[in-house]
């Protein structure tokens, strides 16, 4: 994982995506200890680093090695990296030895890097294998679900994970097609899903894009991961430390979103006693999100749909159970 909007490079490396807010609201400070659950290619681990802080790197990815190896180099002693899924969060951190931590951050999605390797099979654009896997040594693949789920386990797929609204068309054809042969490449599935929705062809973006978003979902398990990480990174989290997460579609943002207000409520509003019953579980404090600024996304147009969302661990838990 790692940010699919990463923004581009400088003489220092990769440079993600709302880099600057996401600095603004970490306030990092020396000495202080963050996890980065999403490393990707490393370039929100070095800014972290170069404040001073000493930071875990998480990815489940195995190629982010060669970036991670850079930076265990230049800072030997501030720096680790574990080839993990974030949602084994809680876990590496006491493997790590630390009890809590400053902060988190999630960068969610797909690296540029990723995107731009065609073999990996995440991008429409370049022909590939239908892989999208982000840690290769196992698991089914896009090309397993496209071919063997049930015509309506792929339009609940496409609808649920990819916000298609179009997608029991699209499943229609890619049933007809698959029945004469299965698909393998990324490129023979954007062109069939395409030409299912002729309609979206003149600008915007690509018919496939959607389809393509709900399969790397799935296949990856991201869904699951993100919602078992955000109840370990608070509970991980010192009084006052932050929990930082950027997302770029709907769904994920959707699952942020409502976590942190859960976890940020005084109150729970219930039918019975509405505004009334003291929540056990108030443990966010300053909820807020931010947004690309215009020049941004004019310099990097992948940046549009990022989302950050940032919460305080509360200096106590207000009300326990």
């Amino acid at each position: 994982m790692g940010g699919p909007e990463s923004g581009g490079r400088t003489e220092g490396g990769h440079v993600p995506v709302l880099l600057a807010e996401v600095l603004a609201a970490a306030r990092v400070r020396p000495g202080q200890r963050w996890i980065d659950g999403t490393f990707g290619r490393g370039g929100h681990s070095r800014a972290l680093l170069e404040k001073g802080a000493q930071v875990l790197g998480l990815d489940q990815d195995g190629e982010a090695a060669e970036a991670a190896r850079a930076l265990e180099a230049r800072w030997p002693e501030e720096f680790r990296w574990k080839q993990r899924n974030f949602k084994e969060l809680k876990t590496c951190c006491r493997e790590q030895g630390w009890s809590q931590v400053d902060g988190v951050l999630l960068d969610l999605g797909v690296s540029s890097p990723q995107l731009e390797d065609a073999e990996r099979g995440f991008s429409f654009r370049a022909e590939g294998p239908l892989d999208m896997r982000m840690d290769r040594g196992g698991g089914p693949t896009a090309a397993d679900l496209v071919n063997e789920l049930s015509e309506d386990e792929l339009t609940r797929l496409f609808y649920e994970q990819g916000g298609e609204r179009e997608a029991r068309r699209v499943v229609r054809a890619l049933a007809a097609r698959r029945r004469r042969a299965p698909f393998r490449t990324t490129t023979d599935l954007a062109s069939v899903v395409a030409g299912a929705l002729p309609h979206r062809r003149a600008g915007g973006i690509h018919p496939a894009t959607k389809v393509f978003q709900a399969l790397r979902i799935a296949v990856n398990g991201e869904e699951e991961a993100l919602l078992a990480a955000l109840p370990q990174a608070v509970e991980i989290m010192r009084p006052g430390a932050v929990l930082a997460v950027i997302s770029f579609h709907s769904g994920e943002d959707r699952v942020v979103k409502q976590f942190m207000r859960e976890r940020a409520a005084e109150w729970l509003d219930t039918p019975k006693h509405p505004n009334t019953v003291p929540n056990p579980k108030h443990y966010l404090r300053d909820v807020k999100r931010h947004l690309p600024t215009e020049a941004e996304i004019e310099k990097n147009p992948r940046a549009r749909s990022a989302r950050l969302r940032v919460a305080l661990r509360n200096e106590e838990t207000i009300h326990e159970p």
